[in-house]
């Protein structure tokens, strides 16, 4: 070969190299499919699954691999594995761990999608899917089958907002698992952000964040993560996330990575924010009841506060019963500054109704659920903007 390349040769292959010596805050955004090796030894030598090198992008850049790191750190967990949204890392765990004639427990008051996941499972693999009242606490252990491989939890839960006792459920998990048996607990802590709630210190197993939320901050990247300390177990999740192609966007993971250092502060204004708001809702007459955990009335609030730190953004209210789906639904429409979206953790707030009764058996009540986001507009501009939505009630 030649040192005269062909000019198609040369916009593949080209002699410049960047000098060394360049350093800048934000982590670099390495985009690759293919990688590449020094030579066969080393392409032969490597492996996916220790993270000591790389292998090809679907496995991660050093872009990924510091926001994994990043993750984990923030969770005191030792090891993470991003996937393509909240809901994929939730799948992830599930295929990781669970088989046919397995037995599965996840909390009436689950995020939906996982919900559907777990019929899915039940109706076309052959796992046993059974849900349980959020607030059962200790009492999980009589649930426990022989078979349970999996109890998942949420805290709290990211619409009926009830706070499950996690180190109760965990205890009597840890137990069965002294005794022989192969379970463990999972739970969905992106209501916290790994800020508030410090679940492996609690006697979590796996943890899993929907990255799409505070992490991001910007309502603009869709991603999950699933972080755990124990090796044995990573390497169960890795092999389910290999088999599932499960891969990220390097420039998404330049954008989680880019929101991480101001999470913190932000997760506070929007409690802060919050409480302001779900107050001044709790003193009106068209409200029934404010779905908050760190109000006193709201299920579970003596175990936010004994575990909890703090609150973030999102709470839900209930209407007095005697407005209509279609009176609560104009409220919703009338709002101004609040826009009708699912998700949290943005800068921007939003609401969203729901047909509470259809979603979760044995709910006391009848009026109109409502779920709002306070994002970081200021806390009288938004009572004010609710405040002219009340009118059209009538």
């Amino acid at each position: 070969m030649t040192d005269r390349k062909a000019f198609q040769t040369s916009l593949i292959h080209s002699d410049y190299t960047p000098p060394e010596g360049f350093g800048a805050f934000p982590v670099p955004v390495h985009r690759a499919s293919t990688v590449l090796f020094k030579d066969v030894a080393a392409l032969r030598s490597r492996d996916w699954r220790d993270k000591q090198a790389y292998t090809y992008g679907l496995h991660g850049t050093p872009t990924s691999f510091t926001l994994e790191a990043r993750l984990a750190e923030i969770e005191g967990g030792t090891d993470c594995l991003l996937a393509p949204s909240g809901l994929a890392a939730i799948a992830m765990v599930n295929f990781g761990l669970l088989k046919t004639g397995d037995d599965l427990l996840i909390p009436e008051n689950v995020y939906n999608p996982n919900r559907e996941l777990g019929h899915w499972l039940a109706q076309d693999f052959g796992v046993t899917t059974r849900f349980y009242d959020p607030l059962v606490g200790e009492g999980i252990a009589e649930l426990i089958r022989p078979n349970t491989k999996l109890v998942w939890t949420e805290t709290p839960g990211s619409v009926s907002m009830e706070v499950p006792d996690i180190p109760a459920i965990c205890k009597a998990v840890r137990a069965r698992r002294v005794a022989g048996q192969d379970i463990l607990v999972a739970l969905d802590n992106t209501w916290s952000a790994g800020i508030a709630f410090r679940a492996f210190e609690h006697g979590v197993d796996i943890v899993m964040q929907a990255l799409t939320k505070y992490q991001s901050g910007g309502s603009d990247v869709l991603m999950g993560a699933v972080i755990t300390r124990d090796k044995a177990l990573i390497q169960r999740l890795g092999m389910a996330h290999m088999r599932l192609g499960f891969g990220v966007s390097m420039d998404d993971a330049y954008l989680v990575l880019r929101g991480l250092p101001s999470m913190k502060l932000r997760f506070d204004a929007h409690d802060a924010g919050a409480r302001k708001v779900a107050a001044w809702l709790k003193s009106r007459p068209e409200i029934a009841r404010v779905l908050h955990p760190a109000f006193e009335d709201c299920p579970g609030h003596a175990t936010w506060k004994r575990d909890f730190t703090g609150a973030g953004g999102l709470f839900s209210v209930v209407f007095d019963e005697r407005y209509a789906e279609a009176q609560t639904d104009r409220f919703v429409d009338s709002l101004k500054l609040f826009k009708i979206g699912f998700s949290w953790g943005g800068a921007y707030s939003l609401c969203v109704p729901y047909r509470i009764q259809g979603m979760r058996r044995n709910w006391q009540g009848k009026g109109q659920l409502v779920r709002f986001n306070i994002g970081l507009e200021d806390p009288a501009d938004l009572i004010a903007d609710i405040e002219q939505a009340f009118s059209v009630l009538g």
